[in-house]
């Protein structure tokens, strides 16, 4: 089934009478949708995303359907709708079409997302952030922000993720996006404290752009990194936006000291009940000059997070994505347009938002010419980097793999005020990937002796 033959189904049925079928019953009438969705998806790209929350939905105390009908008594109706069209429709089911498609004529890496750097400017000073390294002056143009989306959705993209510095320091220009992309989805990495009500009205009113909130942990954690006063800015933000039945969810950089706290339960349901839908995890990477090597978390503590995000999909109703340690799902590393590549506020098109290191710039290429270039072509030759999926990072995991890739492509760093040597970052790196391809080796061969059983 091609592109057009998915917009005239959803066109003849009426996206709109489905919407209206959908909330006139949740309950009754998820499983007809879910069971749609997979017929509709006719080159089985999300075949087993779409079989699960169908199952999950003929199961009254399953955890994932009390998390889907959340969504009804939760989330404000049109938002609600403009986040079903605009993901499953666009991005998922017409998106993957077009990006298979492309991958074959092309023979490169075509991503569903990509990060964005509106701005390398922010109001905050955290310990250890690799984005203060760019330098506080750069910034992307509306003008060049707006083509960005526009060749990406000529390449199947609808989904576009802000970081930074700060990115809501161009909240004006990001509504103005979200205005003019409205079948796209915008997400942002956010230190939440610049989320006011003059804004939360105007996320109300595009119904397209969703916050990802950084926090650490607890007050102390939040502002042992963040400065003190981020943690009860950042629950103020949380509250008002569950005020206006806004979706949002939060991002946490896990590490030597927080480890713990955010691998425990009491901070998930914590989360739960400020009205997180999501949470993002990270492992804190010691990339650029002025990072901190130790705060990067130790094997023990990364297999404590694996074990628990495992268990709270088990009985948490939060979505929960843990990007060092999920690689089984997604087959390894997703970066290098693989999933998704990132540009910074220079322009400057790196494989990931933790390597910054570039052959590219938006500013001299187009999107699918970076994707053919020789350090995002190095990526796809290369991925998986391991055959365990548990050791997924060319630069934390697998020792050297990120610095032969940097050479064989001529890439430089993308880091304006110190560049870094990849040599110098993979030595800062090699300790921490010894022991936890031990910790890693073990696990994986745990999963497979499960999986024979």
């Amino acid at each position: 089934m091609d592109v057009n033959t998915i917009k005239q189904k959803l066109e003849s049925f009426g996206m709109d009478r489905l919407l209206e079928y959908l909330d006139a019953n949740p309950e009754k009438n998820m499983p007809k949708i879910f069971n749609w969705l997979k017929k509709l998806d006719t080159g089985n790209y999300y075949s087993g995303a779409f079989q699960a929350a169908h199952k999950a939905v003929l199961e009254p105390d399953n955890i994932w359907n009390h998390y889907l009908l959340s969504l009804f008594t939760d989330i404000d109706q049109d938002v609600r709708r403009t986040f079903f069209k605009n993901f499953l429709v666009h991005s998922v089911l017409k998106g993957s079409q077009v990006r298979k498609h492309l991958e074959k004529q092309y023979d490169c890496n075509i991503p569903w997302t990509l990060l964005m750097d509106p701005t390398s400017a922010c109001n905050l000073h955290c310990k250890g952030c690799w984005a203060s390294e760019y330098g506080s002056g750069l910034s992307l143009s509306y003008q060049q922000l707006d083509d960005i989306i526009q060749q990406g959705k000529s390449l199947g993209m609808y989904m576009y993720i802000y970081t930074g510095g700060e990115p809501l320091m161009r909240k004006n220009d990001i509504i103005r996006l979200c205005e003019k992309h409205d079948d796209c989805i915008f997400l942002s990495f956010t230190n939440g404290t610049l989320i006011d009500d003059a804004f939360a009205k105007e996320m109300l009113r595009v119904k397209n752009f969703i916050p990802a909130i950084s926090v650490e942990g607890f007050e102390s954690d939040t502002d042992m990194r963040r400065g003190n006063g981020t943690y009860l800015k950042v629950i103020e933000a949380m509250a008002l936006l569950k005020s206006y039945k806004l979706p949002f969810g939060f991002s946490a950089c896990y590490h030597r000291q927080n480890a713990e706290i955010i691998g425990s339960e009491s901070y998930i349901d914590d989360m739960i009940q400020r009205g997180c839908k999501f949470g993002w995890l990270f492992t804190y990477m010691p990339v650029g000059t002025s990072a901190l090597p130790e705060l990067m978390a130790t094997a023990k503590q990364r297999e404590f997070l694996y074990r628990q995000i495992r268990q709270f999909r088990q009985n948490k109703p939060i979505f929960t994505m843990d990007f060092w340690n999920d690689g089984e799902y997604v087959n390894g590393c997703i970066a290098g347009g693989r999933c998704y590549l990132h540009i910074n506020a220079n322009g400057d098109i790196d494989p990931c938002a933790f390597i910054h290191y570039s052959d590219s710039n938006i500013k001299e290429k187009t999107l699918l010419e970076a994707l053919r270039s020789p350090l995002f072509m190095e990526y796809r030759r290369h991925q998986p980097f391991n055959e365990n999926l548990l050791r997924v990072c060319p630069l934390l995991d697998n020792p050297g793999a990120l610095a032969q890739m940097v050479r064989a492509s001529g890439a430089h760093s993308t880091d304006l005020e110190s560049p870094e040597d990849v040599d110098d970052l993979t030595e800062k790196c090699r300790s921490c990937a010894h022991h936890w391809q031990v910790t890693a080796d073990h696990l994986w061969q745990e999963k497979k002796d499960t999986s024979q059983l």
